[in-house]
């Protein structure tokens, strides 16, 4: 199972980017699939989430209105839509997933699969 992140790079603040998580080895369908990142020094945490169904997204308070998860399961592509970006942005961002996740549990950061990593730098 691979799971390939990428789309990330350099932005002003306030710029735009789409990531892009591109799977194989699975199928997604009943998959709950997530991004998260990690700044240096700091721990990884939550960005968003979707469940297998499409149905249900969280995100956390800090990119609410401003991140979108979406998923293509005909592509096995997990996408997310960064927008009116900041510097505390910054981070190296991964994807997630995991089988039959529920949707009150998106957050969580026990997934089963994870990808290698994409680097965003916002600058100010």
């Amino acid at each position: 199972v691979q799971l390939q992140a990428f789309g990330g790079g350099l932005v002003q603040a306030g710029g735009s980017l789409r990531l892009s998580c591109a799977v194989s080895g699975l199928s997604v369908n009943r998959y709950a699939m997530a991004w998260f990142r990690q700044a240096p020094g700091k721990e990884r945490e939550f960005v968003a989430a979707i469940h297998w169904s499409g149905g249900s997204t969280v995100y956390a308070d800090s990119v609410k209105g401003r991140f979108t998860i979406s998923r293509h399961n005909a592509k096995n592509t997990v996408y997310l839509q960064m927008v009116s970006l900041k510097p505390e942005d910054t981070a190296v961002y991964y994807c997630a997933a995991d089988y039959g996740r529920i949707a009150s549990n998106l957050k969580g950061i026990d997934y089963d699969y994870w990808g290698q990593g994409t680097h965003v730098t916002v600058s100010s």
